[in-house]
């Protein structure tokens, strides 16, 4: 009877395994500095320890619910895909029916989390969930797919700013708008390395429309987008120099990015992806922690 409780639960802990390195949960932690600069900007400071953690909660079930949906309305394209065919649900690693029970759960505990903030993050719950479950299919029929996985991401501070206050302003569409003009651009950039299996499955990106170059062009005009809205908060809400100290640093970043990463150097797409990024958002997180803490 042992052995078979214990059988149980190391199938157990193996498919949870699999299914957070399906959603690659490890990332959650890039997600979360833009929702917690949201959310200190709101409560001028720490909000307590309540707010932390219930946005903590909601911010990385609400990552793990569009990961989990977009890997099960993907996984027919991406057993296609050399470059994803070996992912958990093409390779049979994964079933189906393991990431919908898994969603189903993420998106409760989302719903829970919100319920405990306030009446307002109750209500837009569903919208956001809603949003999320229908972004993976853009790239079946418009270019612009990436702008709405922007817009998925720039949620992130104005939903923390609305889970502290219950109200919304200028200050977190502000804030927003950096960070889904920020996601869209590394976005653009991420897909062109799958340009030419999308041209031939009718899928659609940027690159797949109007061509790598014009992707690199796009991409920078939005991050300089980004800075701008970032420097336009910091003006707005008139916080410390420390602020812009992290602008320049995150800009910095942005800039070096374009150096390894260029239409005829894609190899290292993937570090500047992942590495990068996450230097953005937790710089601009220490830089406005450190300015709100100090004023």
């Amino acid at each position: 009877m042992e052995s078979r409780i214990a059988r149980g639960f190391l199938l157990f802990s193996k498919k949870i395994r699999g299914i957070l390195g399906s959603i690659k949960f490890q990332e959650s932690i890039f997600a979360l500095p833009f929702a917690y600069l949201g959310m200190f900007l709101a409560a001028g400071g720490f909000p307590g320890w309540s707010v932390f953690i219930w946005i903590t909660v909601c911010m990385v079930s609400a990552r793990a619910l569009g990961m989990s949906v977009n890997r099960i309305v993907d996984r027919h394209i991406d057993a296609l895909n050399p470059r994803t065919f070996a992912r958990h649900l093409p390779s049979g690693s994964l079933m189906p029916s393991d990431l919908v029970a898994f969603s189903l759960f993420a998106a409760t505990v989302f719903i829970i989390g919100a319920y405990q903030l306030n009446l307002l993050a109750a209500i837009l719950a569903p919208v956001a969930i809603a949003y999320l479950i229908l972004y993976p299919f853009t790239k079946r029929f418009t270019w612009g797919s990436s702008f709405f996985l922007g817009c998925a991401l720039g949620i992130a501070p104005s939903a923390a700013w609305i889970g502290v206050l219950g109200k919304i302003s200028w200050e977190p569409i502000l804030l927003s708008a950096a960070v889904t003009f920020w996601a869209t651009s590394f976005d653009i950039l991420y897909h062109i390395q799958d340009r030419d299996f999308y041209i031939r499955q009718g899928l659609f990106s940027l690159s797949q429309k109007f061509g790598i170059r014009f992707s690199f062009g796009m991409a920078a005009i939005l991050d300089v987008l980004a800075v701008a809205c970032l420097i336009l908060l910091g003006w707005y809400v008139e916080l410390s120099y420390h602020y812009f100290v992290g602008c320049v640093l995150a800009s910095a970043f942005l800039v070096y990015k374009y150096f390894i990463v260029r239409p005829s150097k894609m190899q290292k797409l993937s570090s500047a992806f992942y590495r990068i990024n996450a230097y953005v958002s937790t710089i601009m997180f220490g830089a406005t922690l450190i300015a709100v803490l100090s004023s």
